[in-house]
């Protein structure tokens, strides 16, 4: 079972993932998942390719520990690599992402060893992929609180699971599956179960059809009385316990889906740079990157995306704290959008072509909006901080401050299993 990043012989398992071979290497998987985001975009269609391509470098395993088989990379080396993925196919790196949050969180770890080898092994052997299934028609995302309506019910020869997702991100592909659930015990467990996708009695809807980010494949879901291993319940608390927060994590993931969506934003400013360059309207005789006009314009979203990658890169080498991994969230992915309306802003028409990628750009930048947590969470929470560690610092108790402050945002219980794809 071979897991060289490069699959080239000079590398020998070294996984240089900072080396200028490596940087390179992304640049043609950007291009590579390019020439076909478009019909993808069209299709709806799942990029099956991009993922054995990715399986093939041995990309699907990057965030599994290297003393499990993997190639343990880090937050920044991580970053880079969803961004390069996300500037060809953004529904390509949400996916991964989800990929690589999974592996990254220890608390897979404290699930029985021989499923955690299991899934690791059909990872780096296989390219399987996990992902949560959270969301239902009627609950929403639970990450607004309410317990879910899929069941868990528990026989003699293990769990059977019946209910409903919705926004199943990346279901086309996904070979594990982590079912919110709850028993149907007087005292309900809530939480994970892991179904594996060919279990019989799972059948997929497929009802995707969104504005952006198409092809993710985010199908519903049905499970018909599924049967798991009784260990398989391997997230599972009583309800109304603690969130158990893994508060790294939260950066990671605050982290990730902000490099998707800058990514996004860099395409479209790329395609603005090069229609104004081509653009000689007959009255001007000039390109309309000569005028000053323009140049303005470029000069703004230029500087808006340097804030990103000043936010970014001071995220993931440490210099943010976890607790503001969603001010970072919600910084990157507005000014991201702000960029990408301002690019349509200037070309007019030409932008919201269809034979144009601009207007794509556009439909897939605007779900960033739809992640857990969503804007007026995180602005709720950040403005209840800080008026209790002003209330406390008034009152002399600058430790109760502290202890407030570095409180995890509300509505992320339970989020290393949360998917991408939840929304309200």
């Amino acid at each position: 079972m071979s897991t060289s990043v490069l699959r080239l012989p000079s590398v020998h398992n070294a996984h240089q993932l900072d080396s200028p071979e490596f940087a390179a290497l992304l640049e043609t998987l950007t291009a590579e998942f390019s020439a076909t985001a478009e019909q993808h975009d069209r299709d709806a269609s799942f990029p099956h390719g991009n993922f054995e391509r990715l399986h093939e470098l041995g990309l699907l395993g990057l965030t599994v520990p290297r003393a499990l088989g993997g190639l343990g990379a880090n937050l920044a080396q991580t970053t880079r690599v969803v961004a390069a993925v996300a500037r060809g196919e953004p529904s390509t790196a949400l996916v991964l992402t989800m990929q690589y949050l999974h592996h990254a969180s220890d608390r897979k770890t404290r699930w029985p060893q021989h499923l955690l080898q299991r899934v690791i092994d059909e990872t780096l052997r296989d390219g399987a992929l996990i992902n949560a299934l959270r969301v239902e028609p009627e609950l929403g995302t639970p990450a607004r609180g309410g317990l879910p309506g899929t069941i868990a019910r528990r026989t003699p020869e293990g769990w059977r699971i019946s209910g409903r997702k919705i926004y199943s991100t990346g279901i086309p592909r996904l070979t594990w599956l982590g079912v919110w659930a709850r028993s149907d015990d007087a005292e309900p467990l809530v939480g994970s179960w892991l179904v594996r996708r060919d279990t019989p009695g799972i059948s997929v809807i497929e009802t995707w059809d969104h504005l952006g980010m198409r092809a993710t494949g985010s199908h519903e879901v049905v499970f018909d009385d599924v049967l798991v291993p009784l260990d398989h319940a391997v997230e599972v608390a009583p309800a109304g316990s603690a969130p158990d927060i893994d508060a790294s994590l939260l950066l990671w993931m605050s982290v990730l889906l902000s490099a998707i969506y800058d990514a996004v934003a860099r395409s479209a400013r790329d395609w603005l740079a090069g229609w104004l360059e081509g653009r000689i309207p007959a009255n001007l005789g000039a390109p309309l990157a000569s005028l000053p006009r323009f140049q303005e314009a470029l000069g703004e979203l230029d500087a808006w995306l340097f804030s990103n990658r000043v936010l970014i890169d001071a995220a993931t080498s440490g210099a943010i704290a976890p607790v503001d991994g969603f001010r970072v969230k919600y910084l990157v992915t507005n000014q991201a959008i702000r960029v990408v309306e301002k690019a349509i802003e200037l070309s007019g028409n030409p932008g919201l072509s269809r034979s144009n990628p601009l207007q794509r750009h556009y439909r897939d930048v605007l779900c960033s909006r739809i992640h857990t947590p969503q804007n007026d969470t995180i602005l709720v929470n950040s403005g209840r901080a800080a008026f209790a560690a002003r209330a406390a610092g008034a009152a002399g108790a600058s430790g109760a401050a502290n202890t407030i402050h570095n409180t995890p945002l509300a509505g992320t219980a339970g989020i290393s299993s949360i998917s991408a794809k939840e929304a309200s």
